[in-house]
């Protein structure tokens, strides 16, 4: 009887070793992952910054675009636009649109954080004293040579921490993949706990190895936060 409860307990050590002995198919989700994280972000980033400045633009219809951005994908869950932009356009378009998971999760996951960036790009942009704006603007500079070369390199060390901190909330944000089969961390862990029953080490396998892209991103966020604070105290 003791036999069989070490056995079938989700602590068994054969659990762990099969585990290992799987963790090529972990590693591969790892590097998707990844690979899918870093594409993402790159989207994001792009959109966050036009549409950061879209939003400290004077011009209102400029900043009425951005505002929209902003609202439909703050305020809309991620799975349903995996859903709508998989499913949905293959349907609408009778197969004519059809979106391979990986580029779908970019995609989905790059426009959704873009609107989070741009956020937090507008309170960078407006942490600058307006006047840098208008002395830049009166001396012949454009509005985009203004917040390139003028207003942006100052926001960055406001901008860093938070940006940060979606960067961490993106990476997390890619499990979401695996609601459309993904080849993810998470749908690895999903579909080998599925077929070995072996839960607690599949899920705690793929909790770790998010922990090892995000801790470090988070510890260096924090510091630069503490930095910062430093700085403005001074």
């Amino acid at each position: 009887m003791t036999i069989l409860t070490t056995v079938t307990s989700p602590f068994a050590l054969e659990r762990w070793s099969a585990f290992f002995a799987n963790f090529g198919d972990f590693a591969k989700g790892f590097l998707y992952t990844l690979g899918m994280s870093a594409a993402a972000l790159l989207l994001s980033l792009i959109l966050g910054i036009i549409f950061g400045a879209m939003s400290s633009s004077k011009n209102k219809i400029l900043k009425g675009i951005a505002r929209i951005y902003v609202e439909i994908f703050q305020n809309t869950p991620l799975l349903v636009q995996f859903v709508f932009v998989y499913y949905g356009l293959a349907i609408m378009t009778s197969g004519a649109i059809m979106i391979s998971t990986f580029f779908t999760a970019v995609l989905c996951v790059g426009v959704y954080h873009g609107a989070y960036i741009a956020e937090v790009i507008r309170s960078g942009i407006e942490a600058v004293p307006r006047g840098q704006t208008e002395a830049a603007l009166s001396q012949g500079f454009t509005y985009k040579q203004t917040m390139s070369l003028i207003i942006l390199p100052q926001a960055i060390r406001t901008i860093l921490p938070p940006m940060t901190n979606q960067v961490v909330n993106l990476i997390k944000n890619t499990s979401t993949v695996a609601i459309i089969s993904g080849a993810d961390i998470m749908f690895t862990a999903k579909a080998w706990a599925y077929e070995t029953t072996n839960y607690v080490p599949a899920f705690a396998g793929a909790a770790l190895l998010y922990f090892i892209m995000c801790f470090p991103l988070a510890t260096w966020a924090r510091r630069k936060e503490e930095e910062n604070k430093k700085a403005y105290s001074l």
